[in-house]
């Protein structure tokens, strides 16, 4: 099966993406992911305000399957929070990377790209 794994992003080991983008990054799950969920059907998002380091839980999703946690992989304060997935789970699956984007960061420093995947590396882990 082929996902789709744009360019320009960052990925995890973990199947998280990220939108650096100055002092902010959007973040979310990937396409290959929400794939192995299912039918997402509840997802649960920090508060906006909330400090996360690397490594904690920022999102919790649950699906037809299992509840997965979603981990941040840089620092930063919680800026923004998109709303639309809580009420609408099922973007996730539908869109991961434009309507199903989980939070934006204000970052704590720039983000150490070399600590995360390129879309051919993300791509290279999955196949």
């Amino acid at each position: 099966m082929e996902f789709a794994i744009p360019d320009g992003l960052y990925y995890t080991e973990s199947h998280e993406w990220i939108d650096p983008d100055g002092d902010t990054a959007r973040l979310g799950i990937t396409d290959f992911a929400q794939d192995e969920l299912g039918d997402i059907v509840f997802v649960e998002l920090p508060s906006v305000g909330d400090d996360l380091a690397p490594g904690d839980e920022l999102a919790v999703i649950e699906s037809i399957k299992a509840v997965s946690d979603v981990y941040v992989p840089v620092a930063g304060t919680v800026a923004d929070v998109n709303d639309a997935v809580v009420n609408e789970p099922e973007l996730v699956n539908a869109s991961p990377y434009d309507d199903g984007w989980l939070i934006e960061l204000e970052l704590d420093e720039s983000v150490d790209t070399e600590s995360l995947l390129s879309a051919d590396e993300y791509q290279a882990q999955i196949e």
